[in-house]
């Protein structure tokens, strides 16, 4: 497991990755890895409740169902977050089948809880959250059969959830692309920057090999401030 301690935003943030432990079953590895992240985070005062995103990777879909599956679980109530999900076999140096990447916040106040946004009608993943001034958005994606119309219908629903989160494109910090391996870099910066002409602070690209259905091409994640 590796850990990162950083100031992001004017808050302290703790950052776990973690490949999980070979177990019989890709749920028994999501619980156990959940376990020991919980375990981290309650050495720095915190605990599974300041979660505000996860990234779960599984090795081949059934992986990615289980694990995904015993994340809602495990990270329900409080502890709700934006969280994105995705198949990527080269993502893992171990036998295992699972990995989570797990971003937690402390708040500037103790007091001071998360505001959950859920889809309307309600879907697995979270619309976003606002805690402490920080948004976090949910991974979006659509089903379409180009990446041009799935761009042209993802980041619309991101503007839109921005601008109901009291943020906006331009005070955007932080956008993650996930592309599927078939899809090329080069297209999918020059669709972004057609659509979108805010100046983001950071940007990342990472190849995947599936998502959470079959016929996606792109996941992204927006964090921002308000």
């Amino acid at each position: 497991m590796r850990k990162r301690l950083f100031s992001w935003l004017g808050k302290e943030f703790v950052e776990l990755i973690g490949e999980a432990k070979p177990a019989a079953t890709a749920t028994e590895e999501a619980q156990a890895l959940f376990q020991r992240f919980e375990r981290e985070l309650r050495g720095h005062g915190l605990s599974l409740d300041n979660t505000v995103r996860t990234r779960l990777w599984g090795k081949d879909r059934e992986s990615r169902d289980l694990g995904s599956t015993e994340r809602v679980k495990i990270l329900s109530g409080k502890a709700r977050s934006a969280s994105s999900s995705f198949i990527s076999p080269t993502h893992f140096d171990s036998g295992a089948r699972v990995a989570i990447d797990l971003l937690a916040m402390r708040p500037s106040r103790p007091d001071l809880q998360k505001v959950l946004k859920e889809y309307d009608p309600p879907i697995t993943p979270l619309r976003y959250l606002v805690y402490d001034s920080v948004v976090v958005l949910s991974g979006v994606t659509a089903v379409l059969p180009a990446l041009e119309e799935q761009m042209a219908d993802i980041l619309p629903r991101i503007e839109g959830s921005l601008k109901d989160a009291g943020s906006s494109w331009n005070q955007a910090v932080q956008v993650s692309f996930l592309l599927h391996r078939s899809q090329n870099f080069e297209t999918l910066k020059a669709l972004f920057e057609k659509q979108v002409k805010a100046s983001i602070r950071q940007t990342e690209y990472f190849h995947v090999d599936g998502y959470s259905s079959a016929g996606k091409l792109i996941e992204i994640e927006v964090t921002a401030g308000v």
